[in-house]
This record gives structure tokens, sequence and C-alpha cells, in this order.
């Protein structure tokens, strides 16, 4: 209240209205947004491009000839997957996906084999253990004697 008033008597000496600062028109929002720089247009997700997708067969051969050409030497990761036309992250994706799948291929374990392996292994554990009591009971009676205790 207080600054009201000594607006007011500022306005009333000088004579003059106090300035009010014109409001401005809000501003026009862009239609469309700013393209994305990408390293390899061919990749690109344009409206005219078409995502690829791969059979595992397919995969399997871009994965085997990548590897080729690094085994080689002549080239590095960047440039196989440049020339099997592929990204660097789509390598490691397939490269995971492989991988389990080459290990699913191990020999599988049946349920009986693993309770027949079990019943074994339990019948080995009886029977070393009745070995080591009677060591353990042979020392034992051999130290009672020597301490005279028998």
């Amino acid at each position: 209240m207080a600054e009201e008033n000594s607006v007011q008597a500022e306005t009333q000496i000088a004579g003059t209205e106090p300035k009010v600062k014109p409001k401005r028109a809000p501003s026009q929002r862009k239609t469309a947004a700013p393209a994305k720089a990408t390293p390899n247009a061919a990749t690109a997700n344009t409206p005219g491009s078409k995502v690829r997708k791969y059979s595992a067969d397919e995969r399997a051969e871009k994965l085997t000839m990548i590897q080729s050409l690094l085994s080689v030497g002549k080239s590095t990761l960047k440039d196989a997957l440049k020339q099997v036309g592929i990204t660097e992250q789509t390598y490691y994706n397939w490269k995971k996906a492989a991988q389990p799948a080459s290990q699913k291929t191990a020999e599988p374990v049946s349920q009986g084999d693993d309770l027949k392996d079990l019943l074994d292994l339990e019948e080995e554990n009886k029977r070393l253990r009745k070995i080591l009591a009677e060591r353990l009971r042979a020392e034992n009676a051999e130290l009672r004697k020597r301490l005279g205790m028998d």
C-alpha cells in the first residue's frame, strides 16, 4: 500500500502517467521438429525407408561373415559392420541372442540320469564315512595305548 501511495504521489507531482510496457504476442511454435543428424543415411528411419527384419539364418550368416572379416585382420569392427550393412547395436543384440542358443544345444541331461547320479553319490558318501570312522577309531586306540589309558 505504501508503494501505491508513493507511485500516485510521484505521478501527481510529475504530472505524467507511469510508463507501462507493451505486452508481447505469443510466439509461433515450429510445425516440424528439426531433423536429427544420422551417421548413415541408409540406416536412418525416414518415412521412405523400410525396417528390415532378418531371419535367424540370415543373422547367423551375417555374424559369421563379420567374424571372418575380423579374423583376417584387414578391417575393424565398424568397417565390417558397414560392409555387412547392420548397425553396431544390432550386431551386439544379435550376438547376445545367439550365445544362449548355442549354450542350450549342449547335451541336455535327463531327470533319470540326475537321480541315478545322486544315488551313486550318496552310496559313495556312506562308504567313505565308514572308512574314515574305522581309521579314526584305530588312531584313537593307538593313542590310548601310548598314553597308557587302556
